[in-house]
């Protein structure tokens, strides 16, 4: 099984709960956007727990960087990310993940299910590819939102905020619901990217087969 211990380059917020990890990256190993692999802390006592994220670097760089949603008050691997700094070590494992670019589509995200998405879309920016793509991002709070003026200025118009908890000008408000996605994509939409907690991707799947959408339009994958 592959295992690589690597040191942290840098640890910094990217908003309030959201950290931003570079690692260094072991040589000859590849991953496409949207991919993720098993995370561990090189540390007696967490070595046995692994955490799967998203990588949201390009897979040129000769870094890894990874954005991942902390929770304190679970005291577990998220939580002791909080206390990791430079020059400290993680383990990580084999590459792995469903969610691969298709082709132009809508792209759906529950909060932390937005990570496969930041690499994919980093990369069609990379090529000149981000064409007519686009991203609805679900979140509670308008300071949950990840990257938000990235996305801003990759998407445009394309990129569509929708907040649960908070009402703000310029973001629609309330739950995904079946009148909003028709309102953000169509029936011919060929290509379809869901990702976000099981509850998030149970509702979408209901609400886009109630539009008709065929499953072999959509790729999931959940956090």
């Amino acid at each position: 099984m592959e295992k690589h211990v690597v040191k942290v380059k840098s640890v910094e917020f990217i908003t309030h709960n959201v950290l931003k990890i570079i690692i260094e990256r072991p040589p000859n190993y590849n991953f496409t956007p949207g991919q993720a692999t098993d995370v561990t802390l090189n540390k007696p006592g967490w070595k046995h727990k692994k955490n799967p994220f998203t990588f949201t670097s390009l897979p040129e760089k000769d870094y890894l960087e990874f954005n991942i949603k902390t929770y304190p008050e679970s005291k577990g691997v998220t939580n002791e990310l909080l206390k990791l700094k430079a020059t400290d070590e993680l383990i990580i494992h084999e590459v792995f993940g469903a969610i691969t670019y298709k082709g132009q589509g809508v792209f759906i995200a529950g909060g932390a299910g937005i990570t496969p998405f930041i690499s994919i879309f980093r990369f069609l920016k990379s090529k000149n590819l981000i064409g007519d793509n686009k991203l609805i991002f679900a979140n509670k709070k308008k300071e949950d939102i990840i990257i938000e003026q990235e996305f801003k200025d990759l998407l445009g118009p394309n990129f569509i905020n929708i907040l649960s908890d908070e009402r703000g000008e310029g973001y629609a408000y309330g739950q995904i619901t079946e009148d909003f996605l028709k309102s953000n994509l169509s029936i011919s939409s060929k290509n379809i990217y869901v990702c976000g907690p099981d509850p998030m991707i149970e509702e979408v799947l209901k609400l886009l087969s109630n539009m008709g959408i065929e499953k072999s339009a959509i790729t999931i994958e959940d956090i």
